[in-house]
């Protein structure tokens, strides 16, 4: 697989893909695991980052410990499709876990159950957790939601992050980080925002992950996107809507309250939303309009529409009259 650098300064990364040994007890669960890749993706950068650190591990140089990559970014700015499209690139099963506050350690690490004996007794048996089947082997898993985590499921983990690299499980097995298991997360920022559960990572469990930044994309980008989703799509709303994005999250982006939205623009607004409003109304006078009023603004909180709405006239004011597609 040969990833190349969107920016064009290093030079294409070559990986072979993991395979999946035929004698595993659930290789077909795992081949089935492996994601498609996605024709409309386009990589921002944060693939051919992933492919560098791969490649570094890949070199197996002498003290080197695996790093593990956390993913930090607001809503919709695509966080978890970039690393299930490296899944996807390198034929690796995707276990996906979202680290919610409800979610007890013992279900994502296992626990002991009662099964009857077929003798009128019962006798116990070891269940892994979601974790502890990704751990297998082989996998790629995403720790989804890092910062919504409750205390336990972080201290759990701990051992398993570091030079360690094992997870011992209370029946007294250790399941050792194989190396074609990789580990990746991804939270949202711990701010003002809205991001209901999420919470500071505990110093000693941030520590152990390597955090990088995935911004929102910026108005060429934006474009690149949709027209790769939808190269039937007009120009002039192709770049209605990139602008609109990029002035929106702009916004959100904004410290000071008086000019700041509280709601970004997600990829998912953008790539899914818009286009489906925009089929949808094509017949009427200002298709772009109609669909921002039934498939964006009531995403968006009461209070932020006024902003939305100042966005909108300073950027489009009226849409195209032209049939979108």
């Amino acid at each position: 697989m040969t990833f190349e650098d969107p920016n064009a300064e290093g030079r294409p990364i070559e990986l072979e893909k993991f395979e999946i040994p035929d004698d595993l007890a659930d290789s077909d669960l795992r081949l089935r695991k492996i994601p498609e890749p996605d024709p409309h993706y386009i990589d921002l950068g944060m693939l051919y980052r992933f492919a560098q650190l791969e490649q570094a591990r890949r070199a197996k140089a002498d003290g080197l410990v695996p790093l593990h990559v956390a993913v930090r970014g607001h809503m919709g700015t695509g966080k978890d499709h970039d690393i299930e499209q490296f899944a996807a690139a390198m034929g690796l099963p995707y276990f996906r876990i979202p680290l919610t506050g409800e979610v007890r350690d013992v279900t994502l690490i296992g626990s002991t159950h009662l099964h009857g004996d077929g003798k009128g007794g019962t006798e116990s048996r070891w269940q892994d957790g979601d974790i502890t089947r990704a751990l297998r082997g082989p996998a790629l898993l995403n720790l989804s939601e890092l910062n919504a985590a409750g205390a336990e499921t972080l201290f759990a983990l701990h051992a398993l992050l570091d030079r360690y690299a094992a997870l011992d499980l209370p029946n007294g097995e250790t399941v050792r980080l194989r190396d074609d298991v990789r580990i990746f997360g991804t939270m949202n920022p711990t701010d003002i925002r809205d991001y209901a559960g999420t919470q500071i990572l505990n110093k000693a469990f941030a520590d152990r992950w390597v955090i990088w930044e995935k911004k929102f994309p910026e108005e060429d980008q934006v474009k690149a996107m949709l027209v790769r989703r939808y190269p039937k799509l007009k120009d002039e709303y192709v770049t209605a809507i990139a602008r609109l994005t990029v002035e929106i999250n702009a916004s959100f982006e904004e410290s000071d309250t008086d000019v700041r939205v509280e709601t970004p623009l997600s990829l998912r607004s953008v790539l899914d939303r818009i286009p489906t409003g925009l089929l949808v109304y094509a017949a009427r006078e200002d298709p772009l309009r109609k669909a921002w009023d039934e498939f964006v603004l009531p995403q968006i909180d009461a209070y932020d529409r006024d902003h939305y709405e100042t966005v909108w006239n300073a950027v489009v004011r009226k849409g195209p009259s032209t049939k979108p597609f």
